[in-house]
């Protein structure tokens, strides 16, 4: 068997590939924005920010999860949502060592 093009990278860019894609989508960039905005864990306000349907809202935020992007804990009938401070902290990790290029050209 042949190997995965992603064996030759580190966990660490895995996971941050994971966490850049699960925020791709402008309905779950939004639903993380305003968990974000929150400052609190949300409960099933998503139908109304996103205005999508249930159904889709619930995929979103199976994608969310899966990549550990948010974390969930059952409160009664809902389930409430918060960020994942260890998967924030990852992202701003990264994009700190991002750097403009500094050269005439750009």
């Amino acid at each position: 068997m042949g190997s995965s093009h992603t064996d030759s990278f580190s966990r660490e860019h895995l996971a941050l590939a994971d966490l850049f894609k699960a925020i791709g989508h402008p309905a779950r960039l939004a639903i993380v924005q305003a968990i974000a905005a929150q400052q609190a864990c949300v409960c099933g306000e998503f139908v109304e920010i996103t205005g999508l349907s249930q159904a889709t809202v619930s995929q979103h935020l199976k994608e969310l999860k899966s990549a550990g992007f948010i974390q969930g804990r059952i409160e009664g009938p809902k389930t409430c949502y918060c960020l994942s401070a260890s998967a924030l902290e990852l992202l701003q990790a990264a994009v700190a060592q991002l750097q403009p290029l500094q050269h005439p050209c750009c």
